[in-house]
């Protein structure tokens, strides 16, 4: 059986999974830097068009759970590269179907891609990974990803600026890029193999209600930030696109080179200092949104919060230390889907709250980060299985 060394060398596991990361951030930011555009100077959208796409969007993220039903039929391994390819496919023919229709379709397409990529990514690297290492490893991981954001962002400033090409070129050169990383990955890289077989269920065990509890909170900070303070730099402060799009290259900028070392003091502090420090840090990051004046300040504390997503590998790292080694992808599945419950409901909650108060809406948020810093306090110093949370004794092994 394969041995998964700590070092990350060329065809390791960890290398795979930093060029699978390569390939989904690319495509993911070149989508998200050329839709809004895109759609409303050739597709001719309304606000109403552009929700519904966005809403379109997301189905496959509350539909994740149906990957455990695949991987029946295909390895983890290979049904990760297949829905990397489905996204660059997705996300290359965008330019070409500038129709609502087309658009539906085409984004419906690449999100299955990545939503199913970033369900098996989970599962795979919790189990390729070793736990003492899968900190600080996940934090390079990112760092990757990070990168080729800013590439990106880089390279479809360049072609839509200096060299003026079309949209359809860049979608096109964009999707390419990530269906040439997947050929690559399939035709390089070996297949691995598994330390432990995987349940092929859909896995909602009682004794992992804390990690549900945390993943669903997540799921409901991402919404803040995504939707609602992106929309403010824009709403409150008159953030041009070039603004937003500076804010995007130096959050990918300060990840290139923060996310390993948060990633290395999570592995040193461990899961339940490192969500505390996290959440008490949001809780003062959604305050301050709620009272900021400043565009400036608004535009350091949306780098500062975007910071805060390195945190995250804490709640991965956790359950890989207290979830059964053959559990990995049907809780993966699960997770994402919770994770995505949020996205159902609070744009649209939190979009009538926002035409009353603005600032109701992040101190919600920031009600939302005193729940999930309550609930960071039942993690144990030491998870294991057994060890789950605070409120049971350790015992050697838990029974299921």
């Amino acid at each position: 059986m394969r041995k998964y060394a700590s070092s990350i060398n060329w065809k390791s596991p960890a290398a795979f999974l930093m060029v699978m990361a390569a390939a989904n951030a690319f495509s993911m930011a070149g989508w998200q830097a050329l839709i809004n555009n895109f759609a409303v100077s050739e597709a001719s959208f309304t606000g109403a068009d552009i929700g519904l796409l966005q809403s379109v969007r997301e189905i496959p993220g509350f539909l994740a759970f149906t990957a455990i039903f695949l991987i029946i039929f295909m390895r983890e391994q290979t049904l990760a590269l297949v829905a990397l390819l489905f996204l660059g496919i997705g996300v290359a023919a965008a330019g070409f179907m500038p129709t609502l229709g087309g658009l539906l379709l085409t984004t419906l397409i690449s999100s299955a891609g990545f939503h199913y990529y970033e369900t098996m990514n989970q599962s795979l690297a919790l189990q390729w990974l070793p736990k003492a290492e899968a900190p600080a490893t996940m934090g390079r991981i990112l760092s990757v990803a990070a990168t080729a954001q800013l590439v990106s962002y880089g390279a479809i400033l360049i072609a839509s600026k200096v060299l003026n090409l079309s949209y359809q070129t860049m979608f096109l050169y964009t999707g390419i890029v990530t269906v040439v990383l997947v050929a690559l990955l399939a035709s390089t890289f070996p297949r691995y193999e598994h330390e432990h077989v995987q349940h092929k269920k859909i896995i909602l065990r009682p004794r992992y209600w804390l990690y549900y509890a945390l993943v669903f909170m997540s799921g409901a900070r991402r919404q803040i930030f995504i939707v609602f303070a992106a929309f403010m730099m824009v709403e409150k402060f008159h953030y041009s696109v070039a603004a937003i799009s500076a804010l995007f290259l130096v959050n990918c900028a300060i990840n290139m080179v923060l996310a390993p070392v948060i990633g290395r003091l999570i592995g040193r502090w461990g899961e339940r200092r490192a969500m505390g420090i996290e959440y008490a840090g949001l809780v003062v990051i959604f305050t301050a949104y709620a009272v900021v004046e400043n565009p400036w300040v608004a535009g350091l504390l949306y780098v500062v919060d975007h910071v805060f997503f390195a945190m995250q590998i804490a709640v991965k790292t956790y359950f890989q230390k207290i979830g059964d080694a053959r559990d990995m992808a049907g809780t993966a599945a699960v997770a994402f889907t919770i994770n995505h419950i949020a996205a159902v409901f609070i744009p649209v909650l939190f979009g009538l709250m926002w035409l009353v108060s603005p600032a109701y809406v992040f101190l919600a948020g920031a009600a939302m980060a005193v729940v999930s810093f309550i609930l960071s306090r039942l993690v144990p110093l030491l998870p294991a299985p057994g060890n789950e949370t605070m409120l049971i004794k350790p015992v050697a092994q838990a029974a299921e």
